[in-house]
């Protein structure tokens, strides 16, 4: 903490007066994210105290140590554009090309941050220019998003290649996607190193960058059409664009324009421009990329500020198609549009016949289009289940499958609120696919399955949305008509009732519970039962003797008096629930 903080008479006198380690890694935080594993080293040239940096080395501290995510101190100091400390760590030892767990080097996070300094004194020491990280990217990739211009000459200067990386983005690519048009005009002017297909890919990408991230139409249409100067009038045959794939729905049947003059009437029609841009966008840089479904998205987004629901939830599903398709299960992505779905219809929900504060009635929210949504979310859920049964639980995760597990669990509780009348279409198909996600039987934080987290108010994500909060009586309802265990307990022991009695006073729930066949009397590995848990007017509010058997009587006794091992095998499980 000395050394993060720059107090130099303090590290100086726990080095030298009180033997401190100088190697003991900590945690330290900066710019709001914390730091795993950091040595002091790391830390003091982190935080840019050249000092301390000095003082450590010369006590033997390592140059080459590194926290967690195999980040040195070297790769700190770039990060940051400290050059006293990047010059004097690289003067006593330390390696430039050790890259952290991502496989980004020095000369990397450099290109990305902008230092010019740095970047030149890295190459001059030949830094690797063309060395990969684990997603593919180069320095050049670095370079054309964080848009110096001044770096990328130097990197081409020293052999940098326009490669791709995993997505099969190039450098230019990557300069059009994320707007920085100087970069963009630079590569497209050396010929040599970039050909005329790409040249066209590049215009006709930083025209749709235009359209969704920088708002500006006329901009876009200036880039579109010296794209099609180039395919259709330029040096070499003529390049037509590839044959157009199946319309899609979600971008009202768009199609991709080929002709000047269709190109000059979309100034007069702002929303074909939009999803020409979209469709670009998918073309260029395919569905994998997280950019394809993250502008679909926020575009669906403004739709919905704009009052076109219909518009937004079609875009959403199309996005939510696209990356369960192409990510892998339980992916931030698919979870983020799950979660935006499950805010949207909630609110549609909350607000149906009411005027919104821009004077737009909010339309009803379909039912059809909430159980699609359900669905997809039980598929994420049963498929993200397989992909963790695959790994060593040492290795397993549950933070993600958690999140899509309440996630689906609000999409249930909308749909649950108006319960079709028994025996209609509607009320099987609901209770078929609730039936779906209860025999998944996927557990998420504490091994809690979906009846057990439903009860649990502390594991809503939805608090200020009244439609689909936790717990919710109509939801705990359903999943115990489609099969849902109320005895099962999660790693502490605790039924779904002690987590109902330890996380609201909802009597009326856990009347659902007993009725269902919860034990009254079960205890948790704290030995806790439902009457330690409540208070004592709530307790016999629940009128106990209705609920109290003679068999689950017969087992407390089993269990006082007699060691398990005497306990008939088929009964065992019943008597230690007691």
């Amino acid at each position: 903490m000395a050394c993060r903080n720059g107090h130099y008479a303090v590290a100086e006198y726990l080095i030298e007066k009180c033997g401190a380690d100088i190697e003991q890694p900590g945690s330290v935080v900066f710019d709001g994210e914390t730091i795993e594993g950091a040595p002091p080293l790391w830390c003091a040239a982190a935080a840019g105290h050249i000092a301390l940096v000095k003082l450590l080395v010369k006590s033997g501290a390592k140059v080459n140590s590194t926290t967690k995510t195999k980040s040195t101190p070297l790769r700190a100091a770039c990060f940051d554009g400290h050059v006293a400390i990047v010059k004097f760590l690289v003067e006593h030892g330390a390696d430039i090309e050790v890259a952290n767990r991502h496989g980004h080097t020095c000369l990397m996070i450099a290109c990305y941050r902008g230092h010019v300094t740095i970047a030149k004194f890295l190459l001059s020491l030949k830094a690797d220019t063309n060395r990969k990280s684990i997603k593919g990217n180069t320095a050049l990739h670095d370079c054309a998003e964080s848009g110096s211009l001044e770096i990328l000459k130097a990197l081409v200067e020293h052999g940098a290649r326009l490669d791709v990386d995993s997505y099969g983005m190039t450098p230019l690519l990557t300069a059009a996607a994320t707007g920085n048009t100087h970069i963009v005009e630079h590569l497209i002017g050396m010929t040599h190193l970039v050909s005329r297909k790409e040249r066209i890919d590049a215009l006709e990408l930083l025209g749709a960058t235009y359209v969704d991230k920088k708002r500006d139409i006329i901009g876009a249409l200036e880039f579109w059409k010296r794209a099609m100067e180039e395919r259709y009038r330029g040096e070499g045959p003529v390049m037509p664009k590839p044959p157009p794939p199946p319309a899609i729905a979600a971008y009202d049947y768009a199609r991709e324009i080929c002709d000047f003059e269709a190109l000059d009437e979309l100034l007069t029609d702002p929303d074909e421009m939009r999803m020409q841009a979209l469709v670009i966008r998918e073309r260029i840089l395919g569905p994998a990329h997280p950019d394809t479904s993250y502008y679909i998205r926020y575009r669906g987004a403004v739709y919905a500020d704009a009052g076109k629901f219909s518009r937004c939830i079609d875009l959403w599903n199309h996005a939510l198609d696209i990356q369960q398709s192409m990510l892998e299960r339980l992916n931030p992505m698919t979870q983020s549009s799950l979660f935006s779905f499950t805010e949207l219809f909630s609110f549609m929900i909350g607000e149906e016949h009411t005027q919104s504060s821009r004077g737009r009635r909010v339309p009803s929210l379909q039912r059809e289009e909430l159980m699609k949504v359900f669905k997809k979310a039980v598929l994420e859920v049963r498929l993200g289940k397989q992909m963790l049964d695959k790994m060593p639980p040492c290795e397993r995760d549950l933070t993600y499958l958690n999140r899509v597990l309440v996630v689906t669990l609000h999409l249930a509780s909308l749909l649950t609120r108006e319960t079709p009348p028994a025996g209609t279409i509607e009320y099987t198909e609901l209770h078929k696919e609730i039936y779906e996600l209860v025999k998944i039987n996927a557990r998420g934080l504490h091994g809690r399955d979906v009846l057990q987290l439903s009860v649990n108010a502390h594991q809503a994500l939805m608090g200020r949305y009244p439609a689909c909060k936790f717990p919710s009586d109509h939801l705990t309802a359903a999943l115990l008509r489609s099969g849902a265990d109320v005895t099962s307990g999660d790693i502490h022991g605790n039924t779904a009732l002690h987590l109902a009695a330890q996380s609201s006073n909802n009597l009326s729930l856990m009347h659902l519970l007993l009725e269902a066949g919860a034990h009254l009397d079960a205890v948790n590995y704290r030995r806790k039962t439902l009457k330690h848990l409540l208070q004592a007017r709530d307790y016999a509010a629940l009128n106990p003797v209705k609920y109290t058997t003679l068999a689950c009587l017969a087992a407390q006794v089993v269990r006082r008096t007699q060691p398990i091992k005497n306990v008939p095998k088929h009964l065992r499980s019943f008597v230690r629930l007691h």
